[in-house]
């Protein structure tokens, strides 16, 4: 099986000459194309080893991942994370929107919430995913793993008060979350190494 760059690039390379089909964004391959190239654009070479990492990242941690090609064009994870540092470049940017606008799309199509401004780590791997909450202040460190429902969130605000500066926990290097773990507040910090059960 070709690898995945070079799956990528002939495909780009069809498109462009106008011997294949324009790919559509509703595919499992025209949505992973469209998620890609705009990466690239924004990150430059940057983004091949970004994606390499987190794509190396999946196939260490899932052994139901049979090849980097499968989990770029199928997983969920991987999709909702390049959305996440396209829409987190506009955030930055002061492109608020537009960055909105971008994670809003991508929980509709991989059912994984995060939210632009989260501050997201290197080789995330996103187990299953349907249900995940990040909220807009959490910090995630590198290679963590989450499950699906997971919730990274904040505390209602007290006596009607606005919660301002961090609101959502921060999660250390090699944390695993379990499904349906629901971790509050800008003052919670998971610490590296940590595994948190489930419900």
């Amino acid at each position: 099986m070709p690898s995945v760059w070079a799956a990528i690039l002939a495909l780009r390379a069809k498109q462009e000459s106008g011997t294949a089909h324009r790919a559509s964004p509703s595919t499992g391959t025209g949505r992973a194309l469209f998620l890609f190239l705009p990466l690239h654009g924004i990150l430059g070479k940057g983004s091949f080893l970004m994606l390499r990492e987190t794509l190396t990242a999946y196939q260490r941690r899932d052994p139901a991942a049979r090849s980097k090609l499968e989990i770029f064009l199928l997983y969920a994870g991987v999709h909702a994370t390049i959305y996440h540092r396209i829409a987190h470049w506009l955030y930055r940017r002061k492109l608020r929107f537009l960055a909105r606008c971008i994670s809003q799309w991508s929980r509709f199509w991989t059912g994984i919430e995060i939210h632009p401004g989260a501050t997201i780590g290197r080789r995330l791997v996103i187990d299953h995913g349907t249900g995940i909450v990040v909220g807009e202040t959490t910090v995630i460190g590198d290679h963590v793993k989450l499950y699906q429902g997971v919730t990274l969130g904040a505390l209602s605000p007290r006596h009607g008060h606005a919660v301002t500066g961090k609101r959502h926990p921060t999660v250390g290097d090699n944390a695993t979350i379990y499904s349906g773990a629901s971790i509050l507040g800008g003052k919670t910090v998971i610490g590296a190494n940590s595994v948190i059960g489930g419900n």
